[in-house]
């Protein structure tokens, strides 16, 4: 198979299982659908992830500053935000089974094997609950068994819960939806404790819930997902928010392509048309990259106008102007925002690096190093030989200082160097008995399978390099 090879999803989830990226949640009791723990592979590369997003928007840039806020916030936050009111996707049921299936899912299924069967095109996006209703009694669009399905209606995906107040009652709280609205509340707090000026940026990154619909598409979309979500603040009578759009678009494909080193190839710009866009905001692009299950957006990047903060604004009774320095004059702040979850970059880089090496015989994950979940991984050659396992273990140690090191003394040669390549190592190190007489290792290229012999003094220089 070339680089061009199209792995199924099966293909990634069984390497992900297998290798100890991605198991199913409580697996011992069944599982539980939309659901999945990260193994101490998968583990690894989120981590990676993240630090390497906080890094690129975050700890680089002199307009930005991080928060790191509650997964519990007031209930009326989610109601001035509209969470509350119209966070919904549309639900139908089958009338046998009663399984709950998005409507706009089961459509799109549809036209993928009938659209020769219409006049026209029809863009499923820009469908509202009434257009739904219309095309699956129109069509009989069926669900996945076969069956007729209910009339769509709004499900809404916020999870509610409760907690206790000292009286003993219990009072209604929600799950947060997304990470952005945390950025909103603190606002305040932001301008009061910092010396930030417009135009400023504003990240937080944790985990989000959504009582999903579906399930399938693997880590895709989950019950709970980790977001890294952006509010980019400026005033728009000195700030142009076509050019701001178009800086913040640029500097998310340049982290997808360069920083996760993604195939462009398998990447796109898709415009929100008129009627698929929210109400509040001014233009809205995805990017999409190539799933195995086709095109789906990977990263979103709106233009929210002063939406959000006026919203918060009346509902709190809270002022949450912006008072310019320069002039004086009190304004509410707009907002470009990108928000990406961090799940689907790690599917989308999983996916991206699968590639199966016909010439050699084997499966290797060609992730970008600064992505890999171990930098390099330490062999002796012989594990029944005190003298290169002794010696093996000081280069260990003294490299496991900085980075993410693995040790591995099973079997052959051979098949360690399989298993580091079907997990992702960029870089293998064997002591060996030559070792001994002049400090060098063998230096083994992961994608390429060259072996070069490396002293042991240039190791840490060599693999900072790597990462850079």
């Amino acid at each position: 198979m070339s680089d061009q090879t199209r792995f199924t999803l099966d293909d990634v989830v069984s390497l992900a299982k297998r290798r100890g990226f991605v198991y199913p949640t409580s697996v011992i009791y069944g599982g539980l659908a939309n659901s999945y723990d990260y193994g101490p592979l998968g583990t690894e590369l989120l981590r990676n992830l993240r630090n390497l997003w906080w890094h690129e928007f975050i700890t680089t840039r002199r307009d930005m500053i991080g928060l790191d806020t509650q997964i519990l916030q007031h209930p009326e936050t989610w109601v001035a935000s509209g969470h509350v009111g119209s966070f919904s996707d549309p639900l139908v049921e089958d009338v046998v089974t009663h399984k709950r299936y998005r409507a706009d899912h089961l459509i799109e299924a549809w036209l993928e094997k009938h659209s020769d069967k219409l006049s026209e095109p029809v863009a499923v996006e820009n469908m509202q609950l009434p257009d739904m209703a219309t095309f699956i009694a129109e069509h009989q669009v069926l669900s996945p068994d076969g069956n007729p399905v209910t009339e769509p209606k709004a499900f809404n995906l916020l999870f509610e819960t409760s907690i206790g107040t000292v009286a003993g009652e219990k009072s209604v709280v929600y799950l947060r939806g997304e990470t952005a609205q945390g950025i909103f509340t603190n606002f305040k707090n932001i301008l009061d404790s910092t010396r930030v000026q417009l135009p400023f940026g504003v990240g937080n990154i944790g985990k989000s819930f959504r009582n999903e619909i579906t399930t399938g598409q693997f880590v895709f979309r989950t019950l709970e997902f980790e977001q890294a979500e952006i509010e980019y603040f400026f005033n728009p009578a000195q700030t142009n928010w076509q050019q701001t759009l178009e800086d913040w678009k640029q500097a998310m494909w340049q982290f997808v392509t360069h920083t996760l080193g993604i195939k462009e190839s398998n990447l796109r710009w898709r415009q929100h048309t008129d009627k698929e866009r929210s109400h509040y905001s001014q233009d809205t692009y995805d990017l999409d990259y190539q799933f195995a299950f086709g095109w789906k957006e990977l990263w979103g990047v709106a233009y929210r106008t002063d939406y959000d903060l006026k919203q918060h604004q009346e509902h709190s009774g809270q002022s949450l102007e912006y008072t310019d320095p320069h002039t004086g004059e009190k304004f509410i702040p707009h907002v470009i925002e990108p928000a990406v979850g961090v799940n689907r970059l790690f599917l989308m880089v999983l996916s991206d690096a699968l590639w199966q090496d016909s010439e050699r015989g084997r499966l290797v994950l060609r992730l970008s190093p600064r992505l890999a979940p171990y930098k390099a991984a330490v062999f002796p050659l012989l594990k029944n030989k005190p003298e290169l396992v002794a010696a093996a273990d000081e280069v260990y140690a003294k490299l496991a200082k900085k980075f993410a090191i693995v040790w591995d003394d099973r079997g052959n040669i051979g098949k360690r160097y399989l298993s580091q390549d079907e997990i992702g190592t960029p870089v293998c190190l064997t002591i060996d008995f030559q070792t001994l007489e002049d400090q060098t290792v063998t230096w083994r290229d992961r994608d390429t399978g060259e072996q070069v012999r490396v002293p042991i003094a240039e190791l840490e220089s060599r693999l900072t390099t790597m990462i850079e």
